[in-house]
């Protein structure tokens, strides 16, 4: 089983289901529909659950949608500013979709 890790900010919506989606660089983006994932917090890579990869989509940077940004449980700004800050000047990112499993 392969790991993956969120900041830690993510876990209770990640928990919860209200964080669905992941957008990840071409390096983070290996996955495939059906594969499941062992999920740590990045800071400290304390395992926290498992998630199932549903799809992995190539996306433009300046495509984002609100969809995306719902699915994130965040507002479509915050969303690029958190894109932004992760992966500077970035405009080919991978939108890995996931449940909880």
């Amino acid at each position: 089983m392969r790991d993956i890790t969120f900041f830690s900010r993510f876990a209770p919506d990640i928990l919860a289901g209200r964080k669905t989606i992941t957008l990840r660089d071409a390096s983070e983006a290996d996955f495939q529909p059906g594969e499941t994932l062992r999920v740590s917090r990045y800071e400290d890579n304390g395992f926290f659950c498992h998630i199932q990869v549903l799809a992995v989509t190539p996306i433009d940077f300046d495509d984002l949608t609100e969809k995306q940004a719902e699915q994130e449980n965040m507002s479509l700004d915050e969303l690029k500013k958190v894109i932004a800050d992760i992966y500077p000047g970035i405009k080919q990112l991978y939108l890995i979709e996931f449940i909880l499993g």
